[in-house]
């Protein structure tokens, strides 16, 4: 039996005697056990069932079954097991996000529906001709191979090119009675696989897998997908560990770091399909229209297969440099400008933008120094023209402001979010209809009607036709921000955008150069990012060597380290500890070679047991138990 706790020393296999009366009970049933510390009776998942050969030993009976559901099949126990070992955690945390919580109303009532029609011949031989228009996929899905698939940035029929992709092989893996899982980072991008989807498969043979499910609903949804029936998974990071037997696993966009996990043990959606895929045998396919370091590494390997395009579409895009910028003073430089009013006249222009809001952020107008809360510190902006500051931490107004530099009372605007770039693009072209779309101004779709279509990165609308032009604006405010991957970020978020346009709509970059700013006009990802990893060899930076993030006091630190020194990784592979926080916690990094992942995985394993299992910690010292995250994208000291 697996008990569900967040416990580390408690993830093992537990053994329990079934009394006589127990009823019906079998393997992935949940139960309920008495648990020997406390007195407790806890929740957990009916492993496997045997006979014990010792007749002398004495073992705690069950103290119920809760479900006659197997809620947990054995491929999903294997996964969720390998998944948790290779990332140092426990399989129940993931459990946890695989299988939802028990609706006994829903239970009680389902029935297992009859099986969802085949697609039809004709949407068969549409599917193929998708899949057809990439060199070797074919072979892939119907091979059980794995693939980086550079999807062709185009609209067809209102829908984007890798949304039918992804649907298109669905369809030909249910064509063959087999199911698909389809991961997606958010609900925009799961709306247009389901739209695309719908072009191509029934209706009931769709399930849908996201957090905007009421509880009903998902646990309906998890029903369905416990069945024999074939169906295609649509859902979200956790839709990774869908328990159906998968022919195909695909995942778009694997860049996007809504498809990290934010709790432990923290494994990504792409490291999960990889896992499933070597224990499954499924076809797997990561689906971008750029490619991520971590997929090109698996490409560099042999490890995943590099499909693209038999005939590549290549968007126009044209660079304006930042010294063009300083030259004219302009935001937008007069080329870009005469292509928007062009195009405005026609249909949609986006116009791409850093951030949300009228102003994010604001300066003092004598010293240019940033304008700061007096309360807390935070940063200050406007909401429109002429609004009294306010932070953006804590809220608060700052009616009575004054520059800690040089005393002035008066602030500058320092950034345009996309109210205050509607408001200026409103004024300079009287006429034309502005739309925002941003997290509080959500817009999924516009029509063909001239419009200028103000968006932040990830929040642009599909529009009817394609764009007649696009403006990717503030991409040197972008590349400033101090991460390691937000250059590889820029390009997703500027090729995702570009995808958009209508065919041979003109594209301007503006106010970048350089190696990135050349990927994106020259449409070549996965050169890009085989750039990126030779630059982070050298620094032994991810993905190039997997990184281990520790944190904790520096007793348990140090003895998780000393652990770690034992199997050879010490040295200049450790990087801190350094103190992180107000209550005495520090924080190492350790970077390690992908062949040393198991013995690095289970060592971190032991040490995070061990903290957990001592009893008495300083007196006055809160509890703060070690923490182990592996494979950050973000490395931090």
């Amino acid at each position: 039996m697996l008990i569900d706790s967040p416990l580390p020393q408690l993830d093992r296999l537990f053994d329990y005697a079934l009394p006589k009366d127990v009823g019906e009970v079998g393997p992935g049933m949940r139960v309920k056990a008495p648990l020997r510390t406390a007195g407790r009776v806890i929740d957990g998942y009916i492993v496997e069932l045997d006979v014990e050969p010792d007749a002398t030993r004495t073992l705690s009976e069950i103290e119920s079954v809760v479900s006659t559901v197997e809620v947990m099949p054995e491929r999903l126990y294997r996964l969720a097991r390998k998944a948790a070992d290779r990332a140092a955690g426990s399989a129940s945390d993931i459990l946890r996000l695989a299988i939802p919580k028990r609706q006994v109303r829903v239970e009680k009532s389902w029935q297992e529906p009859e099986p969802c029609a085949p697609p039809s011949s004709d949407a068969v031989d549409r599917a193929r001709a998708v899949t057809a228009a990439y060199d070797g996929l074919d072979a892939v899905l119907s091979g059980s191979g794995r693939a980086a698939v550079e999807a062709i940035p185009v609209l067809q029929d209102d829908l984007p090119g890798w949304a039918l992709l992804l649907a298109s092989a669905a369809a030909l893996q249910l064509a063959e009675g087999r199911s698909s899982v389809l991961v997606v980072p958010d609900y925009r991008d799961q709306e247009l696989l389901l739209s695309a989807l719908a072009t191509l498969v029934g209706e009931d043979a769709v399930v849908r897998h996201d957090a905007r499910q009421t509880n009903p609903d998902r646990y309906r949804a998890f029903l369905r997908t416990l069945g024999g029936a074939p169906c295609v998974v649509v859902g979200n990071r956790s839709a990774v560990y869908s328990p159906v037997q998968a022919g195909l696993v695909a995942i778009w966009d694997d860049g996007d770091p809504l498809l990290a996990e934010p709790l432990a043990p923290y494994v990504h959606a792409r490291d999960a399909a990889l896992v499933r895929q070597e224990e499954e045998g499924s076809a797997l396919l990561i689906v971008g229209h750029t490619r991520s370091t971590d997929a090109e590494r698996l490409v560099q390997h042999g490890w995943l297969q590099d499909v693209t395009a038999v005939r590549r579409v290549i968007p126009q895009v044209r660079l304006s440099t930042p010294q063009e910028l300083e030259q004219t003073g302009q935001r937008v430089p007069s080329s870009a400008f005469a292509t928007a009013r062009a195009a405005a006249a026609e249909g949609p222009v986006l116009v791409q933008v850093a951030r949300p809001g009228f102003a994010p952020t604001l300066v003092c107008a004598t010293c240019r120094a940033p304008a700061r809360c007096a309360h807390c510190g935070g940063p200050l902006g406007a909401r429109r023209r002429g609004a009294v500051p306010v932070c953006g931490w804590c809220g608060r107004s700052a009616n009575s402001w004054r520059c800690g530099n040089c005393s002035s009372d008066q602030v500058r605007l320092a950034s345009s979010g996309t109210e205050r770039t509607a408001d200026e693009l409103g004024r300079a072209f009287p006429g034309v209809r502005v739309i925002v779309s941003d997290g509080s101004h959500p817009v999924q779709h516009v029509d063909a009607r001239p419009a200028l279509v103000v968006a932040t990165r990830g929040a642009e609308p599909l529009a009817s036709g394609g764009y007649r032009a696009v403006i990717l604006l503030d991409g040197a405010r972008m590349l400033q921000a101090p991460e390691l991957r937000i250059a590889e970020s820029c390009l997703r978020w500027w090729a995702n955008a570009a995808s958009l346009a209508a065919p041979g709509a003109p594209i301007h970059l503006v106010g970048v150069d350089g190696p990135v700013a050349r990927a994106l006009a020259t449409w070549s990802p996965a050169a890009y990012a085989r750039s990126e990893l030779e630059a982070r060899l050298p620094l032994r930076m991810p993905p190039t060597t997997r990184v281990a993030q520790l944190e904790g006091l520096p007793a348990s630190v140090r003895t998780a380290l000393d652990a770690l020194a034992q199997i050879g990784i010490a040295g200049e592979a450790v990087l801190g500890p350094l103190p992180v926080g107000d209550d005495g916690r520090v924080r190492a990094l350790v970077r390690f070679a992908y062949a040393a992942g198991q013995s690095v995985a289970s060592t971190l394993r032991a040490a995070v047991i061990a903290d957990a299992a001592q009893s008495r910690r300083p007196r006055g010292r809160p509890r703060v138990s070690l923490s182990v995250h592996l494979d950050i994208l973000e490395p931090e000291i």
